[in-house]
């Protein structure tokens, strides 16, 4: 985790010297996969993000393997045959945040628009969320679909009724002057 987290100062300081960087004080992520025979649904508080509000970059990281699910072998069977976490220990989105000015007051409507890897797969993608200062805080909310196929996710024919398609994600970053 020490690892991921000097990898975001990094990727941080390229975003200019004197620009303010916000880092993630408190992280929820967690997806839900509805299917006819099971519902699956894993969540993690993990995740680590820099956003700087110069210039409105945003990156964060998801450690895959740090996802907890009710069932153990729910558990392994994502990091095994899934994800293949050994391949592909963490999930990152690097991009820029559209439609937040920090000036603002109440919750903002804003999209995060970068290039989200997952799986090993980066897609360009456009996350529609919330932005939102308090108390000299900066809270992200977002909530949007993954397709599986579209990051190489395979489900075996055998559990294709255990599996949906599509799973639903949701993030949300607390964040704290850095």
């Amino acid at each position: 985790m020490k690892k991921i987290f000097f990898c975001l100062i990094g990727l941080a300081s390229s975003f200019g010297l004197h620009a303010q960087k916000f880092s993630s004080e408190i992280s929820a992520v967690s997806f839900f996969s509805h299917a006819s025979i099971e519902d699956i649904a894993a969540k993690t508080a993990k995740a680590t993000s820099i956003f700087n509000t110069a210039t409105n970059e945003i990156v964060f990281v998801i450690p895959i393997k740090e996802f907890e699910f009710e069932k153990a072998l729910m558990k392994q069977h994502f990091n095994e045959k899934y994800m293949e976490t050994e391949k592909f220990p963490k999930s990152t989105f690097q991009g820029k945040l559209i439609g937040y000015q920090q000036s603002g007051s109440g919750e903002q409507e804003a999209h995060a628009v970068g290039k989200l890897t997952i799986h090993g797969v980066t897609k360009e993608v456009d996350l529609v969320g919330t932005v939102q200062n308090v108390d000299g805080k900066i809270v992200m909310k977002s909530k949007f679909m993954i397709k599986l196929e579209d990051y190489k996710i395979k489900i075996p024919t055998l559990l294709w009724k255990n599996i949906a398609e599509k799973v639903e994600v949701k993030i949300e970053f607390t964040y704290k002057p850095l």
